[in-house]
């Protein structure tokens, strides 16, 4: 008898530093991984944005504002749809009224070298610079607590109004997906040009 009671005071001991085996854990465990990454755990600091699946594998979240950084993706996003459009709009022929003459025989893979040659990259460095200055002034506002949303300037906000959270936040993911698909759309649509020297479709 007293041989059984050791070996089941020894049981119960061992037991009690064995891991739990219940479902709570590992539904933790799961939804602590990335929705993107499967392999990598979810970043905290992206949790509660439109559009987040867990996709920062280099941890950037950690070390600056997510606001900041939701505010770099939709400017780039929204710049890369207007180049996108711009891009194979030259390549079809189309030139705004007052086109320097020097530069219109240039593609758009080709038009830097042209637009250099013409001198007209200064002044479309001043403007980019008066539109960062411009723009800095809400994005520090933000960054300081005022309350303003990432992207935003005010601009076709009343399309949402009378609409419910539920249905801002749709178009919210609109365009955050439309964003990230202008930014790999127009990568590609400039390598393919650059790789096969041709006109759209550009093969």
């Amino acid at each position: 008898m007293m041989k059984l009671a050791v070996l089941a005071a020894a049981a119960g001991s061992a037991a009690a530093f064995a891991p739990a085996s219940n479902g709570r854990a590992a539904t933790s465990l799961a939804a602590d991984k990335s929705q993107a990454i499967p392999f990598l755990p979810a970043p905290k600091n992206c949790e509660g944005y439109v559009g987040n699946v867990g996709f920062d594998p280099l941890s950037i979240s950690e070390y600056f504002p997510v606001d900041y950084l939701r505010e770099a993706e939709l400017k780039h996003g929204r710049m890369c749809q207007l180049a996108w459009l711009g891009y194979v709009a030259v390549d079809l022929g189309l030139r705004v009224p007052g086109y320097p003459e020097a530069m219109s025989g240039a593609t758009s893979a080709t038009v830097h070298d042209a637009a250099v040659d013409f001198g007209a990259m200064g002044n479309i460095f001043i403007w980019i610079a008066i539109a960062e200055m411009t723009s800095w002034i809400g994005v520090s506002q933000m960054l300081q607590g005022s309350g303003r949303e990432p992207g935003d300037f005010g601009f076709g906000k009343q399309y949402l109004e009378g609409k419910s959270e539920e249905q801002i936040n749709k178009i919210k993911l609109q365009e955050i997906s439309h964003c990230r698909a202008a930014m790999l759309a127009f990568s590609g649509v400039v390598t393919q040009s650059v790789l096969f020297e041709k006109g759209f479709p550009y093969f």
